[in-house]
């Protein structure tokens, strides 16, 4: 809702020069996609739009406290290309334990490992030897017959891993209690703008994945649960029936139940009671699953109308240390997140059939899963679960590039937060929070790595990488809202949702959708955001008076197009609100004469920048004299 009193805009021949379209720089890549009309200048997926995808058939082994993990997995590979493929390039994540593996950071001891083992490898169906075992993340795989057009190859793999006992993104939570995420040798994305994506995993940037089909097979110790990605198939042949009912009955239930409590942990009966357990889920257009086990973790769960007009439901399930106080309430959170995200921005209905909130140490996002670490505070806690859990639509319902445009991912999910975190907290007590963790650090921090453009690929960049991610992106964001307004913002961004719904959007497809959505040539507005090294600095110029009235000169030092927002007060005590959206610098990006309400003698006007926080204030105040 708008809280400011919109005044016109003087425009001043002299000081306004005219107005023309503006086209976004390409890099040359993505000049060939759009030349090849596999992306569309409207924002629309090409006539000749293509993605590759696969279907999985996971089996993976676990015995806590020993820390093998084995697996065995078939793989059949669909190319939708038109290129023949002579080779395929395997993602081996887990490598990055290696010792000699790139990273960004340190590695401690505990996060060592061997790395990932192939003990076997076949093409279709016979053996082939695969070359190398060193610390790389991916490998290149040469085919024994080239994968044509429109054909499929089948694979299989047998592997092992130490699982790591420094957990962040997965690894050891406790001795009888894991997270495996990203354990399985998996077919990188082959695309059309880069073809094969051979980044390397270097454990800062995150993930590519293609949406694929997954059959997950996890085989356990009796007295083991199990939570996963996808929809558990075999809940009666896993648990004993009391058990499995509850489960049954959470899948319809509003309130919070409580399917194994730490009195029922103790007495070792809530599992089938055979030596071992094989817990099966499916998922299907999906990139990627994840799981987490444990003997000692309780199991919360309930579930919330995700869609009001089909009555559609999700599970929302928590696992946990009993004695973990603010998960007690994760299972109630995420029914909030759930139909929060679902009914209003991005007002998309949650598309999965479940999200399970797990504890570790990550506070990091997957598909139907977050592992978030615990806090003391529960609107923190809050906070982080919200975050991840719209994840959900960016990049899991949308298959982004997070490894080169993390912005497109981490920049909504930020930007989600917010919105969330005004209905639940408040929008004072939301936005405080938002210019403390998400904009304080960078505005305050004149390095030249801080002002590059937000387009700059993720996986250059170290130093910025996250400011551009998160909170830059998700002020441009925030201020496109303020510029469109909220119900045109809203419109536009499910339409660009639902073109790249189970595709790969880069980001000249947001650019083009949103233009086109909008009907709104808006390339002035992402020129200014995205490609430049403007940071937020506005600096107000005295009063003049025009054929209009009083009107203040407003400079926009560091550039970015932002709202204004200024409180004028007047001689005899009172007050007016001037709120001006982006569109101000639309016509001139450096300065703007923006006209002041009323007749009265004006004391001071002040700049309101709320969160769109100054990086100098000291010309935010002008007293009028």
């Amino acid at each position: 809702m708008r809280r400011f009193l919109l005044i016109g805009l003087v425009i001043t021949a002299l000081s306004q020069p005219a107005v023309h379209a503006q086209a976004l720089y390409q890099p040359r890549d993505i000049k060939q996609a759009f030349a090849k009309q596999t992306r569309a200048a409207d924002g629309r997926p090409g006539p000749k739009y293509w993605q590759n995808t696969a279907r999985y058939d996971i089996t993976v082994q676990a015995a806590p406290p020993a820390r093998d993990i084995r697996g065995r997995e078939k793989i059949t590979y669909f190319n939708n290309s038109p290129d023949t493929l002579k080779s395929l390039t395997i993602r081996l994540i887990q490598n990055i334990h290696q010792p000699g593996a790139a990273r960004e950071s340190d590695a401690a001891p505990d996060y060592l490992t061997e790395g990932v083992t192939i003990d076997s490898f076949a093409v279709a169906g016979q053996a082939r030897p695969f070359a190398g075992q060193g610390p790389a993340t991916w490998k290149t795989v040469r085919l024994p017959k080239p994968l044509a057009p429109h054909d499929s190859v089948r694979m299989a793999f047998a592997w092992h891993f130490p699982i790591s006992v420094q957990s962040g993104r997965e690894g050891m939570i406790d001795k009888t209690t894991f997270f495996l995420a990203y354990f399985y040798p998996r077919i990188a994305v082959y695309d059309d703008y880069n073809g094969w994506d051979r980044l390397n995993f270097v454990d800062s940037k995150e993930f590519y994945n293609d949406f694929n089909d997954y059959t997950l097979r996890v085989q356990v110790p009796a007295n083991y649960l199990v939570w996963a990605t996808g929809t558990l198939q075999n809940p009666k042949q896993v648990l004993q029936p009391a058990y499995a009912k509850q489960l049954a009955k959470s899948m319809t239930s509003d309130a919070v139940l409580h399917i194994a409590t730490a009195a029922d942990l103790a007495k070792k009966n809530i599992t089938a009671q055979g030596p071992q357990n094989t817990w099966v889920w499916t998922a299907k257009d999906i990139s990627d699953v994840t799981l987490g086990l444990s003997d000692h973790y309780v199991w919360d769960a309930a579930s919330v109308i995700v869609d009001p007009a089909t009555k559609r439901r999700a599970s929302v399930q928590a696992a946990f240390a009993d004695s973990t106080a603010d998960f007690h309430y994760a299972v109630k959170n995420g029914q909030n997140a759930l139909g929060w995200f679902s009914r209003n921005l991005p007002g998309v209905p949650y598309p999965f059939p479940k999200m399970t909130v797990f504890q570790g140490f990550a506070d990091m996002e997957y598909p139907m899963m977050v592992n978030d670490s615990p806090e003391p505070d529960l609107k923190f806690s809050q906070l982080v679960a919200d975050h991840e859990i719209a994840h959900t639509y960016f990049p899991f319902y949308m298959g982004i590039n997070e490894s080169r445009y993390a912005f497109m991912d981490e920049g909504w999910a930020t930007t989600l937060e917010l919105f969330i975190g005004r209905a639940e907290n408040g929008a004072e007590q939301a936005d405080e929070f938002y210019k403390k963790f998400r904009v304080n650090r960078w505005i305050h921090d004149p390095a030249t790595a801080e002002d590059l453009p937000i387009i700059t690929p993720t996986s250059e960049l170290k130093a910025g990488a996250g400011n551009n991610s998160y909170g830059k992106a998700s002020l441009s964001y925030l201020a496109l809202q303020d510029l469109l307004g909220e119900d045109l913002f809203k419109k536009s961004l499910r339409e660009y949702m639902a073109r790249w719904h189970g595709k790969h959007p880069i980001p000249w497809d947001y650019f083009n959708s949103m233009n086109s959505a909008s009907g709104q040539d808006l390339n002035w507005f992402f020129n200014n955001w995205f490609f430049t090294n403007n940071y937020i600095d506005l600096a107000l110029d005295p009063v003049t008076t025009t054929a209009q009235g009083p009107a203040v000169a407003v400079r926009n030092v560091g550039g970015f197009a932002v709202p204004v927002n200024l409180k004028v007060t007047y001689a005899d005590g009172t007050t007016a609100a001037v709120h001006q959206s982006p569109a101000v610098w639309r016509a001139n990006e450096r300065q703007a004469t923006i006209a002041l309400p009323g007749t009265k003698a004006i004391k001071t006007i002040e700049l309101v920048n709320g969160i769109y926080m100054d990086a100098d204030t000291s010309n935010d105040r002008l007293t009028v004299k």
